[in-house]
């Protein structure tokens, strides 16, 4: 079931914000998929109109109690002020973690912080022992 998930989520990141594009119908200049029964997968697709997209993706752990899909993959297309979007992604039980040069990037982290975070680590806090309960 999770490989539909994530295989779905993948899908729809692959046709997202298209929707601007006035081409009324975009031939399929290039298709292939292909589907393990131990649920690896891989697809590579691209329009005539510039759209393209692809993604291989493997189940890990599939004999433990924590199996997940596994997912790499990526998507490009032009946005409607002609900038090229080119997506990488990868997907796992960790989530989606996309990456690209138009999406946000936070800001710094500041240096008080940095350095109380680096405090914490170094000095983490005493192991308290367990406390029986009176029930």
């Amino acid at each position: 079931m999770k490989f539909f998930a994530v295989l779905a989520v993948a899908l729809a990141c692959a046709a997202a914000d298209v929707a601007h594009l006035k081409d009324d119908y975009a031939p399929i200049v290039k298709s292939s998929y292909d589907i393990g029964p131990d649920g690896a997968f891989q697809y590579a697709y691209e329009t005539g109109n510039g759209i393209s997209a692809q993604a291989q993706g493997a189940l890990k752990d599939p004999q433990s109690d924590h199996a997940a899909q596994v997912v790499q993959g990526g998507y490009k297309y032009v946005s409607p002020d002609g900038t090229p979007i080119e997506v990488s992604y990868t997907a796992d039980e960790e989530g989606f973690k996309p990456q690209g040069s138009h999406l946000p990037v936070p800001p710094p982290i500041p240096e008080a912080i940095e350095r109380s975070l680096a405090y914490i680590a170094a000095h983490p806090p005493p192991v308290e022992s367990a406390v029986k309960s009176k029930f």
